[in-house]
């Protein structure tokens, strides 16, 4: 069944996509969570969609911008507005919480804004929102591909101190850790993966990637490498299975793969629950 949906290129760009994305998604978002910055995915992927609305607007004004990738539009807006929220997280010392739902509704704002000057949704708009395979072009893949290999290659140089920071920053700053850069690569990072996810999961549905199979790896996991591990399995299979069902249903993938995320995350809850009561 799998190899007749992958005969065709735009699938195989859809496939290989969503593998990588299985695999970054969760990796980062294990350190997100950790750190009780689950929202941080909602509010880049308002700022990533302010990049989109403002990317397809510009090109509607500006002939020689036609052939301009959003994508791209869209991770400039998204690693600018990550800067903004580590700026504002150092001048709200005491209530640092405050830095995302501020670049949230700041990202919210400009979108409706390019968006109602670009005369409203369009099916571009839609399929960044929702996420489309077919959407997904070789360009698009190559991109995704070398932004896995910078942040694989981050977590696995930066490991050590992400892990310090994430759950003793004060002791991790004791140790000598450049804490102040090693947060900045890291929020570039988030940055990158939910501007390059938004084109199989969506806009609006990307963050439920990076938090939704951590949140049911910790039902399970009995350590920090083990959450990881079943944190990238349970998003693989998310991916996979929501892809294989979007294209045979014809369904948006982005709904079809959070909506196995959120099934796999009950059946978690229901076999700790078990499993405790034995």
């Amino acid at each position: 069944m799998l190899a007749g949906i992958l005969q065709y290129e735009f699938l195989q760009n859809a496939f290989l996509t969503g593998i990588i994305i299985g695999i970054i998604a969760p990796l980062l978002g294990v350190f997100i969570v950790v750190r009780r910055l689950s929202l941080i995915a909602d509010a880049l992927s308002h700022v990533t969609l302010a990049g989109i609305a403002a990317s397809l607007y510009l090109e509607r004004k500006i002939t020689g911008l036609s052939g301009l990738n959003p994508i791209y539009m869209g991770m400039a807006f998204s690693v600018t507005g990550s800067l903004f929220i580590e700026k504002l997280r150092s001048v709200y010392k005491h209530y640092q919480e405050l830095a995302i739902p501020i670049i949230l509704s700041g990202g919210i704002g400009i979108g409706v804004i390019f968006i109602s000057l670009a005369d409203g949704f369009n099916t571009d708009l839609f399929s960044y929102l929702f996420g489309s395979v077919s959407a997904v072009s070789r360009v698009d893949l190559w991109t995704i591909i070398i932004i896995s290999i910078l942040v694989i290659s981050m977590i696995f140089l930066l490991y050590k101190e992400l892990f310090l920071l994430s759950f003793d920053e004060e002791h991790a700053k004791a140790s000598g850790i450049a804490a102040k850069w090693v947060h900045f690569i890291f929020i570039v990072m988030v940055a990158l993966v939910i501007a390059a996810s938004m084109r199989i999961v969506g806009i609006l549905l990307v963050s439920s990637l990076m938090t939704l199979p951590v949140a049911a790896s910790i039902r399970i996991a009995k350590g920090f490498k083990q959450t990881i591990f079943y944190s990238v399995l349970f998003g693989e299979t998310s991916v996979l299975g929501g892809l294989t069902l979007s294209y045979y249903l014809d369904l948006a993938p982005g709904g079809t793969i959070v909506m196995i995320a959120v099934f796999i995350l009950i059946l978690t809850i229901l076999f700790k629950k078990f499993t405790t009561n034995i």
